[in-house]
C-alpha cells in the first residue's frame, strides 16, 4: 500500500472518530490516565466501530475492518498515537507501541461468510476476521487475569535499551500468555537478555467458556438414539464487562462505608440535565429501577415502578428521558398512542386479526416511560390501572369481525418497569369532581388514587432545602449554554454517560444473595408495618406485594453498590424508600422518619457524607426499635441494639 493510500485511510479514521464521538472519548480516556497515579507500560483505548457507517464513509477502510482486523488496529493505533503526541494529551506515552487499540465491531453483515457454524467442518481454518457464532454454554471458568501489555528493559546497563520504552510486548488475538511475558526475550539492540519491569505490567480479565450447538440438547431428550455427536468449542473471553476507571477509583476511596459509593453515584447522576444535589431520592429510585430492569431471574414478576410527584414536570420529564437511554431497553410512550395492544384486520388476506404490540410490550425486559399522567384520558387511566394490577394485558378478538367462527381471549404478560410523573400543580377543576384528590397527605393532582396506588415506589420531588429549585436549574442551563463541553462541577463529580452505562451493565450482571440480617430486617419491618397500618374494617393498607418490593429494592441497592451480598445496610435503604412511599400513600405511622430519609443532607464533601452515615445509623436504630416493638415475634430474630 502506497503512502498516499495510508494517509487517505488515516484521514477517514479521523473523520469517523470525529463524527461518532471517538475523538472526545480519546480525550476523556487520556484525561483519566493522566489523573491516575499508576504509570503503565501500555494504555488501552477501546472504540465501538459500525461497519456500515465506515463503508459509507470510506469503502476501503470498511473492508479492512471486516477482513483484515490486525491491519485496521494498526491504522487506528497510528492515528491515536499521532493525536496524543500532537495535542500533548498524555505525557506517559513515548512510543506508538504503548498504544493498545481495541476495535469492537457493533455488528457484522448478515451473510454466511460471517457466520461460524459449530456443526460444519472445518472450523478455524479461514481468514482471520471477525466472525459471529451462537451456541449453548455448557461450562465456564472463573474470571482470571492475563497480561495486556508489559515493558522489558535490557540487562546491559550500557545499552540504550536499559531505559525508556524500546521493548513493549502487547497481547495479540489468539496468542498465549507466554507470547507476551516470558524470560528468554533478548534485546534488539545488543542481544542481551531482557528483564521485565513488573511495576509497569497491565492486566486484564479473561474467562474460558465451552460452547456447543443448541441441537445437542436433543441428545438429552427423548428422541431415538442417533449416530450424531456434538463437539464443544472452547472460547477465550477477554476483558469482560466492568466499570470504568472513574468509578473504580471512587469505589476504592469509598470503601469505608456501605452507603457512600451509591450516594456519590446517585448525587452525580444526570448532571447533563440537573445539577448534583437536586432530586437525589428520585435519581436513586431511577437507578435502582434501571439495575432491576435487566434482571432476567425475576421472581414472580417483581417490578420496580416509579411515580414521581412534582410541580416541575418539564425538568423531571427530562431527567426520566435521560435515564431511559441507560435502560437495557427503553420505550417512551405517548398519551395518544397504544400502551398495550391494538387489533387490526390482516393486510395479507388471511382473514384473521393482526395484534400490534404497544409500548409496554415493546419495552419487555426494560423500562416504559409514561410521562405526565395528568394528560391521560380516563379510559387510558383505567387500562393502565388494570395492567399494573394484573401485570398482564388481555386481548379480546371477536370472531365475526375478523372472519372466525369463535371468539378468542389472549393474555400477554407485562414484563417491564413503568415510570411516570404526576403534576401536583394541576388545576383542581377536574380534581374537585373526584371523591379524593389527595393520596395520604400529599396532593397528586388529577391522577386517580387507585392508579397512583399501583406504582410500587412513589417519590415526592421536593425543593432544595425548602428553597425553590428554579435558581440552580437556571444557573445550570446558562452555564451549559455559555460553556458548552466544559466541566460544570468539581472533577470528583465528573462521570460521563458512558461511565454510567458501563456501571449499570456491570451491576445488572451481578448475582446477589440475601444475608440473614437483611432478610430479618425486611421481614420484621414488613410485619410491623402491616400491623400498625391495619384496622378491623379495611384490613392492612400495606399490600402483600410490599415484601417483594422491599426485597427488590434491597437487591438492586446491593448491585448498585457492587456487592454480591445484600447487607443489612441495603435493607435499611429499601425500608426507608418504602416507608416514605407508603407515607405518601397512606399517611404517617408509628415509624416517623424525614420525608427524604435516604438523603437527609446535601452531599458536597466528605464531611457531608459522614453526616449522612451518622443520620442513617440513627435511622437504623429507629427501624430496629420499630420492628422490635410492633412485629409479632420480633424478639426471636432481631437482636436488640
Amino acid at each position: 500500500m502506497i503512502m498516499e493510500d495510508i494517509l487517505s485511510l488515516k484521514e477517514a479514521i479521523v473523520s469517523y472518530l470525529d463524527k461518532t464521538g471517538g475523538l472526545q472519548q480519546l480525550l476523556d480516556d487520556c484525561k483519566s490516565f493522566k489523573e491516575s497515579p499508576q504509570r503503565d507500560a501500555v494504555y488501552r483505548f477501546s472504540f465501538h466501530v459500525n461497519p456500515t457507517d465506515l463503508i459509507e464513509l470510506d469503502g476501503r477502510l470498511g473492508d479492512i475492518v471486516l477482513h483484515d482486523p490486525l491491519k485496521a488496529r494498526a491504522l487506528f493505533r497510528s492515528v491515536c498515537f499521532f493525536s496524543i503526541k500532537t495535542l500533548s494529551l498524555l505525557d506517559q506515552i513515548h512510543t506508538e507501541s504503548q498504544v493498545n487499540v481495541v476495535l469492537k465491531v457493533t455488528h457484522l453483515p448478515p451473510f454466511p461468510n460471517y457466520q461460524l457454524s459449530l456443526c460444519e467442518f472445518p472450523r478455524g481454518y479461514g481468514p482471520m476476521r471477525p466472525m459471529a457464532m451462537e451456541g449453548l454454554v455448557i461450562a465456564m471458568t472463573p474470571v482470571t487475569k492475563y497480561t495486556q501489555g508489559a515493558r522489558f528493559l535490557c540487562s546491559n546497563e550500557d545499552c540504550s535499551g536499559a531505559e525508556g520504552f524500546h521493548h513493549i510486548r502487547v497481547h495479540a488475538p489468539g496468542a498465549t500468555e507466554t507470547a507476551t511475558v516470558r524470560s528468554d526475550f533478548t534485546c534488539l539492540l545488543c542481544s542481551s537478555p531482557l528483564k521485565e519491569d513488573v511495576k509497569s505490567r497491565v492486566l486484564g480479565d479473561k474467562q474460558l467458556v465451552e460452547l456447543i450447538h443448541v441441537d445437542a440438547l436433543d441428545v438429552l431428550g427423548v428422541h431415538p438414539p442417533s449416530s450424531l455427536r456434538y463437539q464443544s468449542v472452547t472460547l477465550f473471553l477477554r476483558d469482560p464487562c466492568k466499570v470504568s476507571k472513574n468509578f473504580q477509583a471512587l469505589f476504592t476511596s469509598m470503601g469505608g462505608s456501605p452507603w457512600r459509593f451509591s450516594a456519590v453515584v446517585t448525587n452525580s447522576f444526570g448532571a447533563q440535565v440537573v445539577p448534583p444535589g437536586l432530586y437525589t431520592t428520585l435519581k436513586l429510585g431511577l437507578l435502582l429501577s434501571l439495575v432491576h430492569s435487566g434482571d432476567t431471574g425475576l421472581d414472580s414478576h417483581t417490578w420496580l415502578d416509579v411515580l414521581a410527584l412534582t410541580s416541575d414536570t418539564l425538568i423531571i420529564d427530562r431527567l426520566m428521558t435521560y435515564s431511559l437511554a441507560l435502560a437495557a431497553r427503553g420505550v417512551r410512550h405517548h398519551a395518544t398512542g397504544e400502551l398495550f395492544s391494538l387489533l387490526s384486520k390482516d393486510e395479507h388476506g388471511v382473514g384473521t386479526a393482526n395484534i400490534h404490540a404497544g409500548s409496554a410490550l415493546l419495552a419487555t425486559g426494560g423500562v416504559c416511560l409514561l410521562g405526565d399522567l395528568s394528560i391521560y384520558r380516563k379510559d387510558k387511566m383505567d387500562a393502565l390501572q388494570s395492567g399494573l394490577e394484573s401485570r398482564a394485558v388481555s386481548v379480546f378478538i371477536p370472531g365475526k369481525k375478523y372472519g372466525d367462527d369463535s371468539e378468542q381471549q389472549l393474555s400477554f404478560p407485562l414484563q417491564c418497569n413503568f415510570w411516570a410523573l404526576a403534576n401536583t400543580a394541576t388545576t383542581s377543576k377536574k380534581s374537585a369532581k373526584n371523591d379524593t384528590v389527595a393520596l395520604g397527605s400529599v396532593e397528586i393532582g388529577s391522577v386517580p388514587p387507585k392508579v397512583a396506588e399501583t406504582f410500587g415506589l412513589m417519590i415526592q420531588c421536593r425543593d432544595l432545602g425548602g428553597h425553590p429549585v428554579s435558581l440552580p436549574i437556571t444557573v445550570h442551563t446558562l452555564r451549559q449554554a455559555i460553556q458548552p463541553g466544559e466541566p460544570l462541577y468539581p472533577a470528583c463529580m465528573q462521570f460521563t454517560t458512558q461511565d454510567y452505562k458501563e456501571l449499570l451493565a456491570f451491576a445488572r450482571s451481578l448475582q446477589v444473595e440475601m444475608s440473614p440480617q437483611a432478610e430479618k430486617m425486611i421481614h420484621g419491618y414488613y410485619m410491623a408495618s402491616r400491623r400498625v397500618r391495619s384496622d378491623t374494617t379495611q384490613g392492612s393498607s400495606v399490600s402483600v406485594a410490599s415484601i417483594k418490593l422491599l426485597i427488590a429494592l434491597a437487591e438492586a441497592h446491593s448491585k448498585l453498590s457492587l456487592r454480591n451480598q445484600v447487607m443489612e445496610e441495603d435493607a435499611l435503604i429499601a425500608v426507608l424508600l418504602c416507608e416514605n412511599s407508603i407515607t405518601l400513600k397512606h399517611g404517617v405511622s408509628a415509624l416517623v422518619i424525614p420525608p427524604d430519609a435516604v438523603f437527609p443532607c446535601d452531599l458536597h464533601d466528605l464531611e457531608s457524607l459522614q453526616r449522612r452515615d451518622v443520620a442513617l445509623e440513627e435511622l437504623h436504630q429507629q427501624v430496629l426499635q420499630f420492628v422490635y416493638a410492633y412485629a409479632p415475634g420480633a424478639a426471636s430474630y432481631i437482636t436488640e441494639e
